[in-house]
C-alpha cells in the first residue's frame, strides 16, 4: 500500500505539502496540488493510512521524536528519553525512537506503517515544519516545547519565558544593575527553537522591566568559546556583575574563564543558570539555577499522550512555573 512518504517523493514535495494539498487546510500552488494528485492516482493512495488505523488494533507503542540537530545538547536529550521510556512501560507501552534530524519523514513514516500509536515531539521551533503533519494525519501527538501557533495541538514545556524573568529578578533584587545572559549555541537561535527563544524573551523583558544595562550572546560549548564570549562581555558590557546562562556545559568553564580574567564568583560576578539541577549544584561554584525538568516533563508528555489515545480531554497547552534555587554563586553586587 502507498504511503504519504511515496507520495511525497513522487511529487518532489514534503510529506507536509501532501497533506496540505488533500486537506485543503493551507494554500498549495496549482502546479503543486496537480502533481500531488498525479502521485496519488499513480500510486493508488488512500488518505486512510496504515493497517493498524483501519483495524483499530493498538501497537502499544509511542514513538519519541528526538531529532539529533547541531547545537543540541545529548545529555538533556537522553534524560528526556528515559523519563519518557519509564513512564511509557509504566502503562504498558514501547517507545520507538526517531532521530531524523529535519523535517517529518519519521513522523509519515510512522503514520503510514501503524508502527506506533501516537507520538511525542521534542526540539520544537516556533514554526516547526512538523506542525502540518501532525495537524492533518490520524497520529495523536504530544509535543515537549510549544510552537509560536498552539491551536490545535497539545503541548508541555517549562515556562522558559518567565524562567527568564525569574532569574533576572533575582539578580536585580541583590541590586545588579548590569546583566547579561549566555545563551544556547547559534545554530539553535537560528532554528528559531521554541525554548531558547522563549528565555531570551523573559530575559529581556525583565532587564527592560528593571531598567537594566543587558546583553544576550549565544555561545557555542567548550573553554574556548566561554573565553571568548566572557573576553566581548567585559568589553561590551563593563559595568557587568551579573550573568544568566542557559548552556549547560558553559557553566563550569564560564566561571573559570572568569576567575581567569580577575572576576570572582560570587564575590564579584553572580551566576544564576537555567539547567538540570545536578549540573548545578555540581558546578566548581553551586549555581543558582531554575531547573529544567527533564524527567516531569517526559512523564507529563506521557500521561496527556495515553489520555488522548483512550478519548479523555486533555489540555491545549501545560506550562510548568520555574522554580528558582538559590546557591552560593549569588550575592548582593558589591558584597
Amino acid at each position: 500500500m502507498a504511503k504519504i512518504t511515496d507520495v511525497a517523493r513522487r511529487a518532489g514535495v514534503s510529506p507536509s505539502t501532501v497533506s496540505y494539498a488533500l486537506s485543503g487546510k493551507r494554500p498549495i500552488s496549482d502546479a503543486t496540488r496537480r502533481r500531488v494528485q498525479a502521485a496519488v492516482r499513480e500510486l493508488g493512495y488512500r488518505t486512510d493510512g496504515g493497517g493498524r488505523s483501519r483495524s483499530g488494533a493498538r501497537a502499544k507503542v509511542l514513538a519519541l521524536a528526538v531529532p539529533m540537530r547541531p547545537g543540541i545538547h545529548v545529555p538533556v536529550v537522553t534524560q528526556f528519553a528515559v523519563s519518557v521510556v519509564t513512564a511509557a512501560r509504566a502503562r504498558d507501552h514501547d517507545v520507538l525512537l526517531l532521530t531524523q534530524g529535519e523535517g517529518d519523514e519519521g513522523i509519515g513514516r510512522v503514520t503510514d506503517t501503524g508502527l506506533a500509536d501516537g507520538v511525542i515531539v521534542t526540539d520544537v521551533q516556533l514554526q516547526d515544519p512538523r506542525l502540518p503533519l501532525l495537524r492533518s494525519c490520524s497520529l495523536p501527538s504530544v509535543l515537549i516545547g510549544v510552537p509560536a501557533e498552539a491551536d490545535g495541538l497539545t503541548c508541555v514545556d517549562l515556562d522558559f519565558r518567565a524562567a527568564g524573568e525569574l532569574c533576572v529578578d533575582h539578580l536585580a533584587g541583590l541590586g545588579h544593575r548590569a546583566v547579561a545572559l549566555v545563551g544556547s549555541p547559534p545554530e539553535v537561535y537560528v532554528r528559531r527553537t521554541a525554548f531558547a527563544r522563549r528565555l531570551v524573551e523573559g530575559f529581556t523583558a525583565a532587564a527592560d522591566r528593571h531598567g537594566l544595562a543587558s546583553a544576550v550572546l549565544p555561545c557555542g560549548t567548550g573553554r574556548d568559546a566561554a573565553r571568548t564570549v566572557v573576553e566581548r562581555l567585559l568589553r561590551d558590557l563593563p559595568a557587568l556583575t551579573a550573568v544568566v546562562v542557559h548552556n549547560e556545559p558553559l557553566v563550569d568553564p564560564l566561571i573559570e574563564a572568569f576567575e581567569e580574567l580577575g572576576m570572582r564568583v560570587p564575590g564579584d560576578l553572580s551566576l544564576t543558570a537555567v539547567c538540570p539541577s545536578p549540573v548545578a549544584a555540581s558546578a566548581r561554584v553551586p549555581v543558582t539555577s531554575v531547573a529544567v525538568p527533564a524527567a516531569e516533563l517526559g512523564a507529563r508528555a506521557v500521561h496527556l499522550l495515553v489520555r488522548k489515545l483512550s478519548g479523555a480531554p486533555v489540555p491545549g497547552t501545560t506550562l510548568l512555573p520555574p522554580r528558582l534555587t538559590e546557591r552560593s554563586s549569588t550575592a548582593p553586587r558589591g558584597r
